[in-house]
């Protein structure tokens, strides 16, 4: 390994990609998905040398035949693997040197993510990792120093409109809900049998009956 290698930045960055998205995880080990967003996020996989296919292929060929997993020492022979293709025209050693230090210091990029605003006034303030956050009045500060401008309003809809919306369903699920959407309860649910003696569906039934009463 080169002399400028962070090797204590490579191990602390093997760390923290571990145990992403898993708190329980001990970080001794990493699994293909976080080894694939290692080489995302830091840039390993550039989409022409390196390809999202180079990194799975290199994955499973570093990790024990029957594991799902690697250690420390088989994400260095991963990272050697892809230097070569990362860095072609360097030597063995610039190489190596060279994509560690794409990964020395680094740690998963957060993903953003969508809240509903709290029905309380005033500022909830805490930190997630080292990022801090909190409400301002309807306002979630994210990735950024409480107090500051950049603010992000939280948002509703999407999804559950989708999800809600019975002109669009479909089957059986359509004839639980009339045109309006008001749901038709047990007629809905169940085929109730009509004896009246009319056809299905026919406007002027109950007319007869009405008029040999008078």
């Amino acid at each position: 390994m080169a002399a400028s290698t962070d090797v204590a930045g490579l191990e602390e960055s093997f760390r923290k990609f571990a145990i992403h998205g898993d708190p329980k995880a001990s970080g001794q080990e990493m699994n293909g998905k976080n080894w694939a967003k290692l080489c995302k996020d830091c840039k390993v996989a550039d989409g022409k040398a390196v390809t999202g296919t180079d990194v799975d292929i290199v994955f499973s060929k570093v990790k024990a035949k029957s594991a799902r997993v690697i250690n420390y020492e088989e994400f260095k022979k991963a990272l050697e693997e892809l230097a070569a293709k990362r860095f072609k025209g360097k030597s063995k050693e610039e190489a190596f040197d060279a994509i560690c230090q794409l990964v020395a210091g680094k740690e998963p990029a957060n993903v953003g993510v969508t809240v509903s605003a709290p029905s309380v006034m005033g500022t909830t303030e805490g930190t997630v990792g080292s990022l801090p956050w909190g409400w301002e009045g309807s306002h979630y500060l994210t990735r950024c120093p409480l107090g500051t401008p950049s603010t992000q309003k939280a948002k509703t809809g999407g999804a559950v409109d989708r999800l809600t919306d019975t002109s669009k369903y479909t089957g059986s699920h359509k004839e639980r809900f009339d045109e309006s959407g008001k749901g038709k309860g047990i007629a809905g649910r169940q085929d109730i049998l009509d004896d009246s003696g009319y056809v299905s569906a026919y406007k002027n039934a109950g007319t007869y009956d009405a008029k040999v009463k008078k």
